[in-house]
């Protein structure tokens, strides 16, 4: 059973976001998709600076069964990326909520991030898929 934390919320593209309470948002994969995937191999991140817009491809994580796109699941500026996610992808399926975050965000629109599933919602969404 994956793990779906409360506090975050959710992508229906399995990213999770957490607002930091500054404007700007922490985002990774969900440990469903981390599960999914299996083993990372590579991640690619965006750059900082890079402007984002929602649903926009904008990283690629990589494992031993197939690469996958992220999406920006909100518009916004890329403020900050893990270069330690880099360096070790396996932090991803270690630690998807943790130290393997992907990259930050400064919010262009709050009404998007309140839009996103909120954890009941998220949890919902695997099960049907499942």
């Amino acid at each position: 059973m994956s793990e779906v934390q409360q506090g975050l919320k959710y992508a229906k593209s399995h990213e999770w976001i957490r607002d930091e309470g500054d404007g700007t948002v922490t985002i990774g994969i969900t440990d469903h998709a981390q599960q999914l995937l299996g083993d990372m191999v590579f991640i690619e991140l965006p750059e900082v600076g890079a402007e984002l817009d929602t649903e926009e491809e904008c990283a690629v994580v990589e494992s031993v069964k197939a690469a996958s796109d992220v999406y920006a699941p909100i518009a916004g500026t890329v403020t900050e990326v893990n270069e330690a996610v880099v360096d070790a992808p396996e932090l991803a399926n270690q630690d998807p909520f943790g130290d393997g975050w992907l990259f930050k965000l400064k919010i262009a629109d709050q009404a998007e991030y309140d839009a996103l599933l909120d954890p009941a919602e998220y949890s919902e969404l695997v099960e049907e898929e499942s």
